[in-house]
């Protein structure tokens, strides 16, 4: 039988990936025009306040639990937020946990995408300044007011969750966070992924898991060269495990 805090967090994902009365979210293996016509209308369109698929909800939710469950120290962090949904949940998390000495930090401009380098990143540039993500998407620009009072909705706007607001590269350098157990990094594009693993991995607890929403994709970011880089310049050797198409994790070790 379930228990209710099984419950809660199984709903609360329902709600925030807008796939409650039998609402099915977009299909990540579809073909590409397919996906991005569903994704337009079920998250951008639709009252979603996430656009992780249950897949990748359901991953955190282990993550989460298993370095509250291991006595891992340290917060937890997603650099690149949307509407925020990422972030209530694991502010949720550790509220149906009883959990009061960890933060959630919410990492963002709040302003939408930075302006990819054309000449090192031409595909991006493209993207940035095609018609999906100039029109459609708005750069994925969702404001701080908006993001907190998402939260508030669910009750969940307290002193555990923490906003940093402007470009990974001004405020994640400064950022008062000590150590962290999950490092959830959706920056979409390479500065951004860069950025964000520069300032913030030295800061993971071993045992603790580092998560790129955006590793598998190839088309339009350099998502994936920026972890590989990374990598590889810092000795990691840690196997990099899928989730699903796009999102990769693996679990610090040294």
């Amino acid at each position: 039988m379930e228990t209710g805090t099984q419950l809660y967090l199984a709903l609360l994902k329902r709600v925030l990936t807008n796939t409650l009365f039998g609402r099915t979210e977009p299909d990540v293996n579809e073909k590409q025009e397919t996906f991005v016509m569903k994704f337009l209308d079920h998250y951008i369109r639709g009252p979603a306040i996430s656009m992780l698929p249950l897949a990748r909800f359901d991953h955190l939710q282990t993550c989460v639990m298993d370095v509250i469950d291991r006595n891992i120290p340290g917060d937890l962090i997603e650099a690149g937020v949307w509407r925020g949904g990422a972030t209530i949940f694991m502010r949720a998390l550790l509220k149906a946990l009883n959990v009061t000495d960890r933060i959630v930090w919410v990492a963002d401009s709040f302003e939408g995408l930075p302006e990819p380098d054309a000449q090192r990143f031409p595909n991006e540039a493209k993207a940035h300044h095609g018609p999906v993500m100039q029109k459609a998407l708005r750069h994925l620009a969702v404001s701080l007011e908006e993001v907190q009072a998402n939260f508030a909705v669910f009750g969940l706007l307290d002193g555990q969750v923490q906003f940093l607001k402007g470009w990974f590269k001004d405020t994640l350098p400064e950022a008062p966070i000590k150590r962290l157990a999950v490092l959830r990094i959706d920056g979409d594009y390479y500065e951004s992924t860069m950025d964000a693993l520069t300032n913030l991995y030295d800061k993971l607890s071993v045992g603790g898991y580092a998560i790129i929403d955006d590793y598998g994709e190839d088309s339009w970011t350099y998502c994936r060269q920026a972890v590989d880089e990374f990598r590889n310049s810092h000795g990691i050797t840690e196997p990099l495990l899928q989730v699903d198409r796009p999102c990769f994790y693996w679990q610090r070790r040294a």
